[in-house]
């Protein structure tokens, strides 16, 4: 399993599980893991590939860029071996890096390994399991029920990424030559490199643009713009911050949520509830977001304490640390060690906190602003693509 010395000539194949729209390819190929990790191997100026399959949804549109992405027809089983082939006959590089402990993932990589001897990395960026009740998760059918979840058309069993499956492949994780991950939570339960999401802090950068003129052009101007900018789900507390503005009733006070849900109603059940203080921005491009982020007065990232979200690393942390705004977030999983002291932390699911930080923030914008230009310092030394590059770098020499 040698690999070749001279990096420029390597490969790295990253293999996905879902390249639809709503899933890896939601956000155009931008703030999501696999794409973020693609940067930073092409900054190391390795060749970079993302193979992934397009399970029932409509597959996404990736802008050109030098990153080549093959997308595959997935379906359920028997039919998914086909599709299986299809990718593997696709997949060449010298280094295999499988998204997250699934089949469809490290799976069909440590097959691959087994046949061409390459190695494969597995990041694990989120608790699969987690959104299935974790350790709590078990499958005891009646006979019955599993003659149905294997032979029935819409058979449980027959989606290549049952939770059953995930549980197995889950095992096999040590089986992968290196093991990266980006929250201490993951770390603890599958060990591994910590190598936090990176950011693009050239392109989300301050200086570029002018806040008023962004609220102008996006219909925001002569508000107090507290900003999500991402897909609302429960565990993202999104209603504690709605429940902190009622408690302040200050009817210029809006949150703008950009992009909206790509997996449910839940956004729109925000709406019904909390619509007078909700504007919605549709999605727009990756390269667009800086200049939506300049829009914001505040950034909120008000994570609740559940499995789901100690897994994950919230991208909307570092949206707002590269573009210096403020961030109000909770102290949730490794979201006080990412701001340090550059951020108002609260505690998860309190908005009576949330609404006391957030009259205190426009009380003292300037004060609040200070905080937002020391964020991006603490962004760019380690949470920028670069960051993330050089310890990449590390874990493929090791290997």
């Amino acid at each position: 399993m040698k690999l070749q010395e001279n990096k420029s000539q390597l490969k790295i194949s990253i293999v996905v599980s879902d390249l639809s729209i709503a899933g890896a390819g939601r956000w155009g190929g931008g703030s999501v893991r696999s794409f973020l990790l693609a940067q930073a191997l092409q900054k190391l100026n390795y060749q970079v590939e993302i193979l992934g399959f397009v399970f029932g949804e409509t597959a996404a549109v990736f802008p050109p860029s030098a990153i080549q992405i093959n997308q595959f027809i997935g379906h359920k089983y028997p039919k998914f071996l086909l599709s299986a082939a299809q990718l593997l006959k696709k997949l060449d590089g010298d280094i295999i890096y499988a998204m997250r402990p699934k089949p469809t993932t490290l799976g069909l990589s440590l097959w691959h390994k087994i046949r061409k001897h390459r190695p494969v990395i597995l990041d694990i960026d989120d608790w699969e399991l987690s959104w299935y009740g974790g350790e709590k998760w078990q499958y005891n059918p009646s006979l019955k029920q599993l003659y149905r979840d294997i032979f029935k058309p819409d058979g449980a069993l027959r989606n290549p990424d049952h939770p059953l499956y995930l549980k197995f492949v889950e095992g096999m994780s040590s089986q992968a030559d290196a093991i990266t991950i980006h929250t201490k939570f993951l770390q603890e339960r599958f060990g591994g490199i910590y190598v936090p999401n990176g950011k693009d802090t050239d392109l989300f950068n301050p200086t570029h643009y002018d806040a008023e003129k962004s609220r102008a052009y996006y219909g925001l101007s002569g508000y107090k713009i507290l900003m999500f900018p991402g897909a609302p789900r429960p565990y993202k507390g999104v209603e504690d911050v709605l429940m902190a503005l009622d408690i302040l009733n200050e009817p210029d006070l809006k949150l703008v949520i950009v992009g909206g849900s790509p997996y449910d109603d839940y956004d729109t059940q925000l709406t019904e509830k909390w619509g007078r203080w909700i504007i919605k921005l549709p999605k727009y491009p990756p390269t667009e977001m800086p200049k939506i982020v300049a829009a914001a007065h505040l950034i909120v990232v008000p994570q609740r304490n559940t499995s789901a979200a100690l897994a994950q690393f919230p991208l909307k942390l570092t949206d707002g640390m590269a573009m210096a705004k403020p961030v109000l977030a909770t102290r949730v999983g490794d979201i006080p060690e990412i701001v340090g002291n550059t951020a108002y932390l609260v505690e998860p699911a309190c908005p009576e906190q949330m609404a006391t930080e957030i009259k205190l923030i426009f009380q003292d914008l300037e004060a609040a602003n200070e905080r937002g230009r020391q964020a991006r310092i603490r962004c760019i030394e380690k949470y920028s693509i670069d960051a993330m590059a050089s310890t990449l770098q590390s874990v493929i020499t090791n290997l």
